[in-house]
């Protein structure tokens, strides 16, 4: 150890990869979080008249986001500052300190959070059909509780490594393999809905479609390299994926407000309903007033033509009410 350089080599490669990817992580985590503030912003701001259940969700997914943010600002300051000449005190606080020691609990619970987000909107289009969701519910849990198990043996020093390494990647791989099947899942069951619709409603369902791929791509991409890193390295002298696991709850809510606020781009599209052969509407069928559900849809029926608006895309509320009148107007709210 010389004047200029008060650490060793090895003690230089510990700060780089055990603490460096934890400041990265927490750059990241912070700059997203400004991101998301503009999406909690516009989300209140065009849509005050949302259903309760979404306000709710999305009141709760910012100040669990919030609170991550904090999360990691203090971590480093405690890290980075209070440790500022220990680097092998500010190691140890990866094996000693319950606010690190439970950090991918903190993740996995904004990330568990956002799933059943979307595992609710899969249960509406896919009509209600617990069988679909099942399973899916059942992989989410497991991944749940082996990041419990994972945090228990991070408690126990890095002694547990080859245990927290095991069930770290059941967690990250249970992760992955739900958010693609809710992804799947979905996009099948919108494809579904198009024997029904006209050509002229493709076009949204392809929207949706799109949406629904592009939402789960960022979290999902996070979670493979996650993975692979935590895989790679041990945690005794490289922990990379720390970066990542940083990232990844801010990726979930990120697509969860993605998809809230797409619905002004969707909002525009306007499709002709259908036509039997004795020139009446046609009434909606399962499909469709399910698709409804998922959207909050608003069915005009006239004798003339029949159109579908799609008002409130994913809206949540509690009552479905029918009304008629001289236009016969139907209003389906989900």
């Amino acid at each position: 150890m010389t004047q200029d350089s008060p650490l060793t080599q090895e003690e230089l490669q510990l700060a780089i990869f055990i603490l460096g990817p934890w400041l990265i992580g927490c750059f990241i985590d912070v700059l997203l979080q400004g991101i998301l503030f503009c999406q909690f912003s516009h989300y209140f701001g065009r849509y005050p008249d949302d259903g309760i259940g979404n306000r709710l969700a999305v009141t709760g997914l910012l100040i669990l986001t919030t609170l991550k943010s904090v999360h990691s600002f203090a971590s480093s300051w405690v890290l980075f500052i209070i440790h500022f000449k220990d680097l092998t005190g500010a190691i140890a606080l990866n094996y000693t300190a319950w606010w690190l020691t439970s950090s991918g609990l903190m993740v996995a619970s904004i990330g568990i959070y956002v799933q059943a987000f979307f595992c609710h909107r899969l249960w509406v289009i896919s009509w209600k059909n617990y069988w679909v969701l099942a399973p899916i519910i059942v992989v989410l849990l497991f991944a749940y509780v082996s990041i419990c198990l994972a945090t228990y043996y991070i408690s126990q020093g890095a002694q547990a490594g080859p245990h927290i390494a095991t069930w770290f990647a059941a967690h990250l791989s249970s992760v992955f393999a739900g958010d693609l099947l809710i992804t799947l899942s979905t996009a099948y069951f919108l494809l579904r809905s198009r024997k029904d619709l006209l050509p002229q409603t493709v076009g949204l369902i392809n929207a949706l479609i799109r949406l629904t791929f592009q939402t789960a791509a960022p979290a999902a991409m996070c979670a493979m390299f996650n993975l692979i890193f935590s895989q790679i390295y041990s945690g005794d002298n490289k922990l990379i994926s720390s970066a990542f696991n940083q990232t990844l709850p801010k990726l979930y809510a990120f697509s969860m407000m993605w998809t809230l606020n797409a619905r002004d781009q969707l909002r525009s599209y306007t499709v002709e309903r259908f036509y039997d052969t004795s020139g009446v509407g046609a009434r909606p069928t399962r499909e469709n007033v399910e698709l409804g559900k998922l959207g909050g849809v608003h069915v005009h029926k006239h004798v003339e033509s029949r159109s579908v608006e799609i008002r409130k895309l994913f809206r949540h509320s509690t009552t479905g009410t029918e009304t008629k009148n001289a236009t016969e107007e139907y209003k389906i709210d989900a």
